[in-house]
């Protein structure tokens, strides 16, 4: 079994096996990468062949002991040690999302989630949706029916609702991770007989470049693995020894339903080899049904909630906010997916593949792929503990589930694959003593360890320091404070600000406020010409007509989805023309506008000043939200072109606005 694994993360993680399958995913990036590993490699090669010189001649050199001196104190140390370490990354994991992240939800996962954990925290489930979505919904906001909430399992927003409740919704990640370290240090206390072997393992785990980046962030896969963390621990006490523990499995359970809530695939991933463990130990007499029963018990408790919350959501416990709102192309499985390309068992090799060649990098960030150790200790692994063929299961089941997944999850590395990083630090700390079992002579032991150790100092002092920089530079339009920036333009209380997204963002808003499915709007939209979908949307909306007009309407302009080509007479580079198609009219002010500035509306849906209402600027659409309240100060919201400007509030005379209205 360790030995698969490794063979399947040399092949899936050193492989460009997504560049040798013709069409759908690919890794373009992978020529750069294999440069750096090659240049990278040759250092480490040099160091190592210099090392295994030197400690062959002069073995006085390596401090025999140290290491685990250090080890054994920790040990000996006990809890306080724990939570020591666990205080100094949950700290290092804030300064990460203060500084680095800029304590924002980034990416429109967070935003969304983060807005249900303010509904959640004012104790409400949803709100109610308003007469025109189209100018307050965003891509994974639920507005279809009478109600609005988020699209993600409700587990995520709760967690995060405690942080909303203070206004901090960034410290819940750093917290729970925090809590994750330590659980993860209790757990290498029990499954390590070499100290050494369990605090490196933690100390990997807790500051590798990919656990601190997430854990500075408000995604639920930090949660989740949090909670995966605790269900192991348990479980290592439910199964110690042929003793029943009903206690420990009901703890188990609990967690796994928790993580269950947040995430399903990766708690059901680790929860079926769980199951199936509790059911061998079966065999040792009646007193393990107990534990077994106890353990089910805890994983249907967090999900009896979560299935109530679907149900007041969507009307069924089983159909949770994204199927709502995408449809059944959203599930696993092979079929076409919610954005009209199909998800075939080709493409989900192609994303496995992608998914561990960028692992290689971002998990320890090396010059040299970052999973060779762990892959090395699973070659020379000759018995697997009963806790080493669950993590190994649990593992390979969560693969198999987003190798089923259409989806390509990347955020600050391949997100999907957080809740395998404590055992991947787990198996690249075993490297040392499964080459001392396996008889490679002392002095080339020694020069392994000293190459593990010269690569991540290579990556603390020159590779992780270039990461920093660059998430701190990304992502700069989700960054500001919109009540701030407000305040200080001087934009005054019961002020309407309109929101000038791009012209394809307010193409695609148009097509909600009409009815068309999420799923409808993207595929229309990336197979239409930009200017004729305005104009069909014109036409619709002057009629009152539906979702069912607007497919009519433009099926005739799909038919030359072949010719369609980027244009990039706007910075909006989603936009797409017929070539030799005349831009002028509407669509040409449109176009104009958007080398003006526009801005991002997700953000302002977070904006806690209630007394200035943001909605995206619809143009003559706006009348609609005018007509509420005419007498209220009126003002635009843009930024400039160039990454990094500033807000800009500017006051819009109504009389000016209604005129350029009436020209739409």
């Amino acid at each position: 079994m360790a030995r698969l694994a490794a063979v399947l993360l040399l092949a899936f993680g050193l492989l460009p096996i997504a560049n040798w399958i013709p069409g759908g995913h690919e890794a373009p990036w992978y020529g750069d990468r294999i440069s750096l590993w090659l240049s990278g490699g040759a250092i480490l090669v040099g160091v190592l062949a210099i090392a295994a010189m030197v400690f062959n001649r002069h073995p006085a050199l390596w401090r025999e002991g140290a290491w685990s001196s250090l080890a054994n104190r920790w040990h000996e140390a006990g809890r306080p040690a724990d939570v020591a370490i666990a205080t100094l990354a949950g700290l290092f994991y804030g300064v990460v999302s203060r500084v680095v992240l800029s304590a924002k939800p980034l990416l429109i996962d967070e935003v969304v989630q983060v807005w249900q954990a303010r509904v959640f925290a004012a104790g409400k489930l949803f709100l109610p949706v308003s007469d025109h979505p189209e100018f307050t919904g965003v891509m994974h906001l639920v507005d279809i029916t009478d109600k609005v909430f988020g699209q993600f399992p409700a587990g995520g927003p709760l967690m995060l609702s405690p942080g909303a409740l203070v206004g901090a919704e960034w410290i819940v990640g750093p917290l729970f991770a925090a809590a994750g370290v330590f659980v993860f240090a209790r757990l290498m206390r029990l499954l390590e007989t070499s100290h050494g072997v369990a605090l490196a393992a933690l100390l990997i785990y807790a500051f590798a470049p990919f656990t601190f980046f997430l854990s500075g962030s408000m995604m639920n896969h930090v949660t989740a693995t949090a909670w995966l963390l605790g269900a192991a621990l348990a479980l290592v006490h439910a199964t110690r020894d042929e003793s029943p523990r009903p206690v420990a499995a009901l703890v188990m359970g609990l967690c796994l339903g928790i993580a269950a809530t947040i995430r399903p695939l990766d708690a059901a991933a680790f929860a079926l080899p769980a199951a199936a463990w509790l059911l061998w130990r079966l065999r040792m007499g009646s007193g393990q049904i107990r534990p077994l029963l106890l353990s089910g018990a805890g994983v249907a408790l967090p999900i009896a909630g979560l299935l109530w919350v679907n149900s007041v959501w969507t009307g069924d416990p089983l159909r949770f906010g994204y199927i709502e709102l995408w449809g059944v192309t959203h599930e696993l499985g092979f079929h076409a997916s919610p954005w009209g390309f199909p998800h075939t068992p080709a493409r989900g090799v192609e994303l496995v593949n992608i998914y561990l060649l960028r692992l290689q990098t971002y998990f320890l960030e090396t010059p040299a792929p970052s999973l060779l150790f762990a892959t090395g200790a699973l070659l020379l692994t000759r018995r697997l503990s009963g806790f080493d063929r669950w993590m190994l299961a649990g593992s390979g089941l969560l693969l198999l589930s987003y190798f089923a997944y259409w989806h390509d999850g990347f955020y600050l590395g391949p997100r999907f694959l957080l809740p395998l990083s404590p055992w991947l630090a787990l198996w690249t700390a075993r490297l040392p003593s499964r080459l001392a079992d396996s008889a490679v002579p002392l002095h080339l032991r020694r020069a392994t360890t000293a190459t593990g150790v010269a690569a991540l100092l290579i990556s603390l002092l020159m590779l992780v320091p270039i990461r920093w920089q660059q998430y701190r530079n990304g992502m700069l339009s989700m960054r500001w404070d919109v009540d701030a920036a407000a305040r200080d333009a001087g934009v005054p209380d019961g002020a309407l600000v309109l929101v000038r997204e791009s012209f394809g963002g307010q193409l695609i808003a148009r097509m909600w406020g009409l009815g068309v499915s999420r799923t409808d709007a993207e595929m229309i939209y990336r197979s239409t010409d930009s200017c004729e979908l305005d104009r069909v949307l014109g036409v619709v909306e002057s009629e009152g007509g539906v979702a069912e007009r607007v497919h009519e309407l433009i099926a005739p302009h799909r038919a030359d989805s072949t010719r369609l080509v980027a244009q990039y007479l706007s910075p909006d580079t989603t936009l797409r023309t017929i070539p030799g198609a005349q831009v002028a009219g509407r669509c040409a002010r449109r176009i104009i506008e958007d080398r003006a500035g526009t801005s991002l509306f997700a953000p302002m849906l977070l904006a806690r000043d209630k007394r200035i209402e943001f909605v995206r600027d619809l143009h003559a659409r706006d009348t609609l939200i005018w007509a509420r309240g005419s007498g209220r100060p009126l003002w635009l919201v843009t930024q400039a072109v160039e990454p990094g400007s500033p807000l800009r509030f500017e006051p819009v005379n109504v009389d000016s606005a209604v005129a350029e209205w009436g020209m739409d």
